[in-house]
């Protein structure tokens, strides 16, 4: 079931602001995590508007037991708080008060760095460490299973619709088919065809099962996704390691039921090559031996290893968030290589910009144009980074691994260009 919201979380009701579009109609495609942040941010901003969320899903599915694993940003968890969720999902996450940026194989100007001889490695390695405290917050940002931050969403939208029924709808198990613009609005094809001013995709899915868009990159390489556990790790760390195959990470997870004293779980993100997957054929004893080889020291000891999925990896984007009376926001406009693991926090953006340029203005062409102008610099920088980050390790050319290694070792050594960093990943471009 749903997890409740608590009362003292809920947010309170927003007076009505003279210039927001009165009486728009909003479809919301998809009721996961975007898209059910942005009906109930519409509920909040837009107190003249209308949302119909529409999902395949019925309503009485279970979406707390969905275990896929999330990476939220602080900017993220500000948005649920906001939304009134943040305590119930917080339950169930476990904060990132730290990540750790490495590289696997020497570089050459690693060799100089002066803290070489306080390693336990023969030769230093170049990274960047970013702490919560150092910047000034609480947490870095957050990981939290799918099921743990859609469910209390759910359960919000629901408590919205039982409160204003006029305003607020939910088609649960009704899969839309088909969007077809209409001058001043969008026909919705849902089992009947409806009306509605504006209609926003938030369901993504996949990178292998979507249809392909403007911007198509098969990167020919796929992401092994598990859980791990580790002994004599410290808490709230994120590790991202580059390795010659592609990046890993470990992402802090909440203890689990009757989970071993003095151990801590890691969500694990695997990236290799497609073509010559290093790991496909070890089973779980050797997987650890090696994620044991591939991660420092300080990561700490690989105790076990739960059963891991594949997926493919690649970059699938439109040029535009919005076209016509349709947005497309999250997974639906962009997909992502996860070795930025910020996939979900720059649909959640797209969300607060699109809310926040249609209660500033009446016009809602208008608005959309501003989000398309707005949301650029944000989505294509990281989209940008993403690629170039993921199809350089397919790269046979000499010296990148050193690059690469002094690009870390600057970060470090450059608190202002540190902190910098860190904040994007807090909030993204602003």
């Amino acid at each position: 079931m749903d997890s409740a919201v608590p009362s003292s979380e809920r947010s309170a009701p927003v007076a009505a602001d003279p210039s927001t579009p009165r009486g728009l109609q909003i479809a919301v495609v998809g009721a996961g995590p975007v898209g059910l942040s942005l009906a109930l941010l519409a509920v909040q901003r837009l107190p003249q508007a209308t949302i119909c969320v529409y999902d395949s899903l019925p309503a009485e599915h279970d979406i707390s037991r969905d275990a896929r694993t999330l990476a939220l940003s602080l900017g993220s968890v500000q948005l649920l708080q906001q939304l009134g969720v943040w305590a119930a999902v917080a339950a169930q996450a476990a904060p990132i008060r730290a990540v750790v940026v490495s590289q696997q194989q020497p570089a050459l100007l690693g060799l100089l760095d002066p803290r070489a001889g306080r390693r336990r490695s023969p030769v230093a390695e170049p990274q960047v460490c970013i702490r919560a405290e150092e910047e000034g917050v609480e947490q870095l940002g957050a990981v939290a299973p799918y099921g743990a931050i859609v469910a209390p969403l759910r359960a919000a939208w629901r408590a919205a619709c039982e409160a204003d029924p006029q305003r607020c709808q939910a088609r649960y198990g009704t899969p839309v088919s088909g969007l077809s613009g209409r001058p001043g609005g969008v026909e919705v094809d849902a089992q009947v065809t409806e009306r509605h001013d504006l209609a926003v995709i938030a369901e993504g899915g996949v990178f292998a099962d979507q249809a392909r868009k403007a911007v198509h990159r098969d990167y020919r390489q796929r992401a092994w996704v598990g859980t791990v556990t580790l002994a004599d790790t410290p808490a709230g760390t994120a590790w991202e390691r580059f390795t010659p195959q592609g990046p890993v990470a470990l992402l802090p997870l909440p203890d689990a039921p009757g989970q071993a004293a003095g151990t801590r779980r890691a969500s694990l993100v695997w990236c290799v090559p497609s073509d010559d997957d290093p790991v496909e054929a070890l089973d779980d004893v050797q997987r650890r031996a090696v994620l044991a080889h591939i991660f420092p020291p300080e990561v700490g000891r690989f105790v076990g290893i739960g059963p891991l999925k594949v997926f493919p990896l690649g970059l699938n984007a439109e040029r535009s968030l919005v076209a016509g009376r349709t947005v497309r926001i999250g997974n639906a406009a962009q997909t992502l290589h996860p070795v930025a693991g910020q996939g979900l926090n720059l649909g959640l953006r797209d969300a607060h910009a699109l809310l926040q340029a249609l209660r500033r203005t009446p016009d809602v062409d208008a608005a959309l144009a501003q989000v398309a102008w707005q949301r650029a610099p944000d989505r294509w920088a990281l989209i940008a980074t993403t690629d170039f980050l993921a199809r350089s390790f397919t790269w046979d050319l000499p010296g990148l691994s050193t690059l690469r290694g002094a690009a870390l070792a600057t970060l470090q050594q450059v608190p202002p260009l540190k902190s910098w960093l860190a904040r994007r990943m807090m909030f993204g471009h602003r």
